[in-house]
């Protein structure tokens, strides 16, 4: 069977396991609209199954656990003027983020492989995040000229302790990216299981023992996160981007130069409207987040910067975004009804 003519969700009880697989391997299992309403139906069915003790969820392919969601297709229908498909397609993807997040039972993903934006929505908001050397995290919506969301404005700003924010800020402006025990170490993922350990982790999950988790996971010493908070700290603890660029050239070392690269690449308007909204989400819960970003998609994806990052990074791939110039102020960003969230 080809994968065309193969369902791009795969639900299964196995055991006293609800199993989902992410089923787009060729597309790295990026999240289209179809695999969104299949994911919300699964959540329903699975939270009331009393036969099911837990959730899996898993990608296949081998090679990514979910790479996002189809910003191509976003891009197609925002330059259509499509705004009801885009706000479509947005809404059902935060509905089913805000499943996972009141979900009554284990949710457990097992990463392997690539897992950024919409994959981390599928995810960080479950009760289980375990990755493998082989996962590789990251929110790199700011060089598509995006902002992070899919609950992150909620979930980045209560990062692991050290300057309040900074961690977040650094992987949302920066669109960092986490190896394997990495992600535990900044707080995106709760355990590491080495690859070889990982089908004796599934087997036992299928039995329905959630803290099977605990006994396959092996301690995260403090490694290349612990070694940088410092200076993570120092640099990304300022709360606007030209305070944050003064502390890079502060810094004065090669880590500090490639943040400050990096940034230069970004999206100037994605950076003022992710710093914004990070601090916006620091107050609120994750329903008032994911209001927010909801409302934040339209304007922003409207905005000229978004199909041009998406046509560097993804269409074209020349990685040559010519970016607009920053607004004087993001009103139209946020609107009175997201500013009273």
């Amino acid at each position: 069977m080809t994968e065309a003519s193969e369902p791009t969700i795969l639900l299964r009880q196995e055991g006293a396991a609800g199993t989902l697989v992410l089923n787009r391997p060729r597309a790295l299992n990026a999240l289209d609209l179809g695999m969104i309403a299949s994911l919300d139906q699964a959540c329903g069915r699975l939270a009331a199954d009393a036969a099911v003790r837990l959730v899996v969820l898993e990608g296949a392919g081998g090679r990514a656990f979910c790479a996002g969601g189809d910003v191509r297709r976003i891009r197609e229908l925002a330059l259509a003027g499509d705004a009801a498909g885009v706000h479509a397609f947005f809404a059902g993807e935060y509905a089913v983020n805000a499943a996972i997040a009141g979900f009554p039972k284990p949710w457990i993903s097992l990463i392997d492989g690539v897992c950024m934006g919409g994959g981390i929505g599928v995810s960080v908001h479950g009760s289980h995040r375990v990755v493998t050397e082989h996962a590789l995290l990251a929110m790199p919506e700011t060089a598509i000229a995006l902002f992070p969301d899919v609950g992150t404005s909620f979930v980045l700003p209560r990062l692991r302790a050290g300057s309040p924010g900074a961690m977040g800020r650094w992987l949302a402006l920066t669109g960092a990216r986490l190896r394997g025990a990495e992600a535990v170490e900044a707080g995106l993922a709760t355990h590491f299981v080495p690859r070889e350990r990982l089908a004796g982790l599934r087997a036992a999950l299928l039995e329905g023992d959630a803290a099977a988790v605990d006994r396959f996971a092996e301690p995260v010493p403090p490694g290349a996160i612990a070694a940088q908070r410092p200076a993570i700290d120092r640099c990304f603890g300022a709360e606007s981007l030209p305070a944050i660029q003064a502390a890079l050239a502060a810094e004065d070392s090669d880590w500090a130069r490639e943040q400050a690269a990096i940034l230069a690449r970004m999206s100037p308007t994605s950076l003022a409207v992710t710093l914004e909204l990070l601090r916006r989400g620091a107050g609120l819960d994750l329903a008032g987040c994911l209001a927010l970003e909801l409302a934040l998609t339209g304007p922003v994806t409207r905005h000229p910067d978004f199909a041009e990052g998406v046509r560097a990074v993804l269409v074209d791939k020349d990685n040559a975004p010519r970016w607009a110039p920053v607004p004087a102020d993001l009103s139209g960003f946020f609107p009175a009804t997201a500013q009273a969230a």
